[in-house]
């Protein structure tokens, strides 16, 4: 719904350039070269038989003939073929025309029609790079070659006019680009926090309605352990599935209730090393063996030490989820810049599509059959609030590679 939004307003865009633009081109068009060939020869006491020579008035024959094609393409829909429709018609009727006019003449090349310049600052307009290199190199193309046939040097003025004005046009283009792209990602970026905003309000909710009676059934299963400590297999595999449920949960508050970040000095070394320590057993159970490599002597780092943990932690069990049969995960930590921290955590895993990949971190999207979609989004905040970057790069059946790039000291 929203992808056929946006065309509808991409092709109303474009259905009011055209309109603009067929006005435009015919309303110049045929005002100069009705002041130049009728007007201009009758104060000058000439001939009005003698004004427009080449093809005539089948020119302005031609021309209707667009027009009305221009006009049947807009009604069917077809309107992103208008304008090159009327560019391939201008420079294939000019060439022609011009061709007629002086082939076995000795008079020099001295033609052209101001609405060329308009074909040149107006193809900005459109947003379409493909479009601009049509006009641009059509109507200099289309000088040379009428320069190399007629072998007249005249042709190079309006060349050097149309290289001039098209370096500005350019430069007005890739405005257009960047304004358009800046105001794409403002609104993207709105988008996001608007639909973080419902989901953490929800998530709000459902956390505190589900925590409490999620710590009186944790609390009632460990007793019954406690009580009949050989009587049933069954009561640590409830306990850590309950566990699990509270770790999503707490992910819901946080999303729910950001937490204040209280920045830190703190170790590198200390931090890994404890995630290591919580992610052991899971990495045992699978197989999976953990090498850290620590770049040199390490600087503290200024952070909130809590949620780093929650970050890495989040990022080592996702390596070790995705090695089922067992592998090697390979953690590299070093300075970028002296400014800069990298963790870089390499898996031996399944891997991560290309079309997934950009999909990663959005709420509630999750490559896992049992996942959540919660924890990398999550990850992906804290990183952002201690003004990091997380980088994912991943080959199907190979790997993934994760680097969260860290500031040393904030400002």
């Amino acid at each position: 719904m929203k992808d056929s939004n946006k065309s509808s307003k991409l092709i109303f865009e474009e259905r009011k350039a055209i309109i603009l633009f067929l006005w435009l081109f015919n309303l110049i068009f045929f005002s100069w070269d009705i002041f130049y060939y009728y007007c201009r020869p009758y104060f000058n006491g000439a001939a009005l038989s003698d004004s427009r020579d080449g093809l005539g008035l089948w020119v302005y024959v031609i021309l209707v003939g667009v027009l009305f094609a221009a006009i049947y393409y807009i009604k069917v829909g077809n309107i992103y073929i208008v304008k090159y429709l009327y560019i391939i018609s201008f420079l294939i009727i000019d060439i022609i025309d011009n061709l007629v006019r002086y082939i076995g003449t000795t008079e020099h090349f001295a033609t052209g029609n101001i609405v060329e310049v308009l074909l040149v600052i107006f193809s900005p307009i459109f947003v379409n790079k493909k479009y601009f290199w049509t006009v641009s190199i059509g109507l200099i193309g289309k000088d040379l070659l009428l320069g190399l046939i007629l072998q007249d040097l005249n042709v190079l003025p309006p060349v050097l006019i149309y290289i001039t004005i098209s370096v500005l046009a350019y430069v007005l283009l890739i405005r257009f680009y960047s304004y358009i792209n800046s105001l794409t990602t403002v609104y993207e970026e709105l988008r996001q926090k608007e639909k973080l905003a419902v989901i953490g309000q929800m998530a709000a909710g459902i956390g505190h309605e589900i925590r409490n009676p999620l710590s009186s059934l944790r609390g009632f299963t460990q007793l019954q352990q406690e009580r009949y400590p050989n009587t049933n297999d069954y009561y640590p595999i409830m306990i850590q599935e309950i566990d699990r449920i509270n770790s999503i949960v707490n992910d819901l508050m946080y999303l729910g209730k950001p937490r204040v970040i209280h920045f830190e000095k703190a170790s590198i070394e200390e931090i890994i090393a404890y995630t290591l320590s919580i992610t052991q057993q899971q990495a045992e159970r699978q197989g999976v063996t953990v090498e850290t490599i620590m770049a040199g002597p390490l600087p503290p780092l200024d952070c909130d030490e809590k949620q780093l943990k929650q970050v890495f932690i989040n990022l080592i069990k996702n390596s070790i989820e995705s090695m089922s049969q067992g592998g090697r995960i390979k953690i590299k930590v070093n300075v970028l810049e002296k400014t800069k921290m990298s963790v870089s955590i390499q898996d031996e895993g399944c891997g991560i599509s290309d079309e997934n990949i950009h999909n990663l971190g959005e709420p509630f999207f999750t490559t896992k059959t049992d996942g959540t979609g919660l924890g990398l989004m999550v990850t992906n905040q804290i990183i952002k609030e201690h003004l990091g970057v997380l980088n994912i790069n991943s080959e199907c059946e190979k790997g993934t590679r994760v680097e969260v790039i860290l500031p040393i000291i904030h400002s």
